[in-house]
């Protein structure tokens, strides 16, 4: 069981260099990285490849986008992005209200 609200939040400022801050509860251990995300409107995490492994992000809540190797997928609460190894992306808050989202980053 992971309580977030048990984990201190930090705030990102330019995360990957996007813009404003992601403000993040993260629990890591040696197999993942999981975190409890927000994007106030107009914040964005930015583009960036992953290497080494996958991201799972999964909308609670707002809306926004991401754009998953050069191509716009418009999110919502309940959706599901998926970043396999390899790929490139960035979330993008471009609504009115903050993004709040779970994201996995799996240790492969």
């Amino acid at each position: 069981m992971i309580d977030f609200s048990k984990i201190a939040e930090t705030s990102l400022q330019n995360f990957y260099g996007g813009e404003g801050a992601l403000i993040a509860s993260m629990f890591t251990d040696d197999k993942n990285r999981i975190l409890k995300g927000r994007l106030v409107p107009g914040a964005t995490i930015g583009l960036h490849t992953h290497e080494t492994s996958s991201e799972i992000i999964f909308i609670l809540s707002g809306n926004g986008k991401a754009i998953l190797d050069g191509a716009e997928e418009s999110l919502k609460p309940g959706d599901c992005h998926y970043c396999k190894k390899g790929s490139q992306h960035s979330l993008i808050n471009n609504g009115n209200e903050d993004l709040i989202f779970y994201a996995v980053v799996p240790q492969q």
